[in-house]
């Protein structure tokens, strides 16, 4: 089974991140109002970020980095 790490570009220009193990399908719930509260009420949202991690407790680990770090840093990892 592949994890993976994304971060979402919602329609107000914030980022949210978070992990999977079907980006597809997790993308959809997001847009559909299932995915999460934050991302909810910021509808569209879009994909701009995947990482692929090798198990879920680094997918995780990785997750928490990634929500560290300012918008400035984040956005590095996609532009």
């Amino acid at each position: 089974m592949n994890f993976y790490c994304y971060i979402l570009e919602c329609s107000d220009g914030t980022y949210y991140t978070g992990w999977t193990t079907d980006p597809e399908r997790r993308v959809a719930q997001h847009n559909q109002g299932v995915g999460a509260r934050y991302t909810k009420t910021r509808r569209p949202v879009k994909l701009v970020y995947l990482e692929e991690q090798p198990d879920k407790n680094t997918a995780l680990r990785r997750e928490r980095a990634i929500k560290a770090l300012s918008r400035k840093k984040k956005m590095e990892l996609f532009l």
